[in-house]
Parts: C-alpha cells; structure tokens; sequence
C-alpha cells in the first residue's frame, strides 16, 4: 500500500456533518500523484465539501486528510502551499485585464514580480489567451473565464489542482477544448488532478473515478473496470408484439426482461450476438433493435438505483440537505 508520501491525496474516515445531518460520511481515499481522479455524483452527493475539506477552507469533524504528504488540519500552511483550486463559482474581477487578474493573484501570493511576468506569460500561452491578455475578463466568454481560472490556479506551481466542477454551464464544444487544456497541463507538469463532476462525457477523462451518493463512495476504479461490474449490454427491441416478446425472452432465454412505452429491455453478455438469435428462433417480428454497451450511467443505477442522468443540475436547496442521510 501506498505511503502517505506517495499520495496526492489520501483520506481516512473522513467526515463531515451539519449538526445532525451527515453531508461526508466514512471516507476513504488513496490518490496516487500524476493522475486525473474523479468525483461523479449528483449536486448534493457531498463533494464540494469534501473539496473544501482537502482544501483547508473546511474543517472535518471526523477522520483525517491528506494533501502532498501533508494534514489539513494539522498544517495547512503546507497544504495550501502545495495546492491550486478552481472554484465551481467564477471569482474573477471582471474589470480587470486577464493580465492584471493573474498579476493580482501573484501579489497576494507573494510571487516575486520578475517571477510573475514570467509566469503569467507562460500561463496565459498555456491555455490559449496570450492574445486576449489585455481585454478585461467582463468581455472574455464563459470557456475563456474558465481557462484564466484554471491558469490562475496553477500560479503557484501546486502539485494538485483542485477543480469544482470545471465545466458547469458550458456547452460541449467548450468542454472539449478545456479538457485538452488540462490533459496538456498535466502532461507538462505532472500535477494532480482533483476534480468533481455531475457530467458523465466529463467523468471519461478520469484515470480513477469514485462515485458519491449521500455523502458516501459507493465504488471507486478507472472508468473501465467500473463499466465492467455492469452485467452486459443493454438491448431495446421493438417488436409485433413487445409483451410476448418480453415473456418469450424469459421463457426461451432464461433472460428477465420487461416491456414498456420504448419496448423490450434487458441485459446480456454479448447483445449484437442475442439479437439475430432472438430473430431466428422467437418468432415474433423485430421491428428495430439497438444494443448499448455499460455507460458510467448504468453504473451509477447499478450501485445507487438510479440514473444520474435524471438529476437535477440545480442549486442544492434545504429540502436537499434534509433528504440526506
């Protein structure tokens, strides 16, 4: 097992409530450095407070967290030394300059000047806004305001990266063109990436994915290896007749099957071999068939009962809080 020094991260019994709400429960983490790691759940699974632990602005009330090797609670000084976060909210003064935002936050660091003109050039190259350095950020689109956050973040050379929903409110086009950023950055640097995520395209960039519900990881792996604790392909027939048709699948097949408004699903090992079988031998006309492999969506049904998909994306309200466990 990975040391504490060879982590990026590593929690042990991690937790955090709100009186009696529970919003981090038990949590166990070992995130090994130079990696792209994680968090798929919906809004209120607990994962900005688990952030906003591993990021000292938080205070667990139970267990213990590392970050570079260091305790968030024992010495933060160290932690936020180490660390860059991009928050899920835009904090960036829109009347200043993308220049003047990254000098600024160089100041407050404590960047020596001459160290700063070379590092926020370097930045600015880096995520593609060397051209647009002197346009006040109010003008700049949501995927540019996104990119000088995530250059800003990096400022202090940090060995993890921290990002809170990196793409939220962003088109598909945009988050492609964010994610090549951040694939190059991590190969350039070799940093840590932390991130959470609702998106399921998003979740498909992770090295190591952890699904959180409730405040709990329910399964953790690579993207692959979690598709592959789902039992097969999903296969939607639409038959003559969908309701012998389902029963037929179980009779014949010994597969459970059922029938609805789509038509018939189930699940099987090798769908593009069950369908002609199916065709030959159960005598009921096909009128369309579509075979689908595991997503990460099949996997959050599997281990939550349901699809992340039907989440809602909006703000957590108190009722939220009061459904947790």
């Amino acid at each position: 097992m990975a040391t504490t020094d060879e982590l990026a991260v590593r929690t042990e019994d991690l937790g955090k409530t709100y009186g009696d709400t529970p919003a981090v429960v038990g949590l166990d983490l070992a995130v090994p450095r130079g990696v792209t790691f994680g968090f798929l759940g919906p809004n209120g699974a607990g994962k900005t407070t688990t952030i906003n632990m591993l990021c000292t602005l938080l205070r667990p009330t139970a267990g213990r967290a590392f970050v570079a090797g260091h305790d968030v609670v024992a010495e933060p000084h160290a932690v936020r030394e180490r660390l860059g976060l991009v928050f899920q909210e835009t904090t960036l003064d829109m009347d200043l300059t993308a220049q003047e935002a990254l000098r600024f936050h160089a100041e407050l660091f404590g960047v020596p000047w001459r160290q700063s003109r070379r590092t926020v050039a370097a930045l600015l190259e880096l995520v593609g806004l060397t051209e647009c350095r002197s346009r006040p950020v109010r003008e700049f689109s949501g995927g540019m305001r996104r990119r000088l956050e995530i250059a800003r973040g990096l400022l202090t050379a940090p060995q993890v990266l921290f990002l809170d929903e990196p793409t939220t409110g962003l088109d598909p086009q945009t988050r492609t063109v964010i994610w090549e950023h951040l694939h190059r950055l991590r190969q350039e640097r070799g940093i840590t990436l932390f991130l959470t995520t609702h998106h399921l395209e998003e979740a498909e960039h992770c090295d190591l994915l952890a699904i959180m519900d409730n405040g709990q990881v329910e399964v953790e792996g690579t993207p692959a290896e979690l598709k592959a604790e789902v039992a097969g392909d999903t296969v939607l027939l639409r038959t003559r007749d969908d309701v012998a048709a389902a029963r037929v699948v179980g009779e014949r097949f010994g597969i459970e099957a059922s029938s609805g408004p789509e038509g018939v699903r189930l699940s099987v090992a090798d769908g593009a071999a069950f369908v002609p079988k199916f065709c030959a031998e159960a005598g009921i006309p096909v009128v369309s068939a579509t075979v689908t492999p595991p997503s990460l969506d099949d996997v959050f049904l599997h281990h939550t009962g349901r699809t992340i998909r039907a989440e809602r994306s909006g703000p957590l309200t108190v009722e939220d809080v009061g459904r947790r466990r």
